[in-house]
């Protein structure tokens, strides 16, 4: 095996990506702007990118988009009877309720939700999972973690995964207390 200009062994893992590049032709242009930031924020923008679709190719392969999916497997989690008030499914969905109901018409239209009044208070509305619903999402779900499961083994060392979800993990605490 070869060394890259990092002296790390060769490989892809160590070779020159475009953010290199980018970094390399923004120092040359701007010497005086530190742009080592790039290489992590500029990675974590791309990966973040391909991720997704990787992600959303198995949401696809079930007639489902990202949003869907989100709605239904938030329903899922909530456990059984597999419902929520529209405002609560718009807060753990993190998308306003103008996007909720609009999902939520695409997801009724397709028997996989329904929506009714609240059990004991007729004025509460609920949203539900159909059984339709609740086994697609089941379907989803399995085909989805295999999906990540996948994509984080690429990695090649469970310790590389566990370190990167806590430095993850410590990084959005730290841009959530903001």
């Amino acid at each position: 095996m070869g060394t890259t200009e990092h002296g790390h062994g060769g490989g892809r893992a160590d070779a020159e990506d475009r953010v290199d590049a980018i970094q390399q032709a923004w120092a040359r242009e701007r010497p005086d702007v530190d742009v080592r930031p790039q290489g992590v924020l500029g990675r974590l923008h791309r990966l973040a990118g391909r991720l997704t679709e990787e992600l959303a190719a198995v949401y696809r392969q079930h007639g489902l988009s990202e949003g869907d999916f989100d709605v239904l497997a938030t329903l899922r989690r909530a456990g059984p009877p597999y419902e929520r008030a529209p405002g609560e499914l718009a807060a753990h969905t993190m998308v306003t309720t103008g996007a909720t109901t609009k999902r939520l018409d695409r997801l009724e239209a397709a028997g996989l939700v329904v929506r009714r009044g609240g059990e004991g208070d007729g004025r509460r509305r609920v949203v539900a999972l159909t059984p339709a619903g609740t086994a697609l999402v089941d379907r989803a779900f399995t085909d989805h973690m295999a999906n990540e499961r996948r994509l984080l083994d690429l990695l090649g060392d469970e310790a590389d995964a566990a370190a990167l979800e806590a430095l993850l993990r410590r990084w959005l605490r730290a841009l959530d207390a903001d």
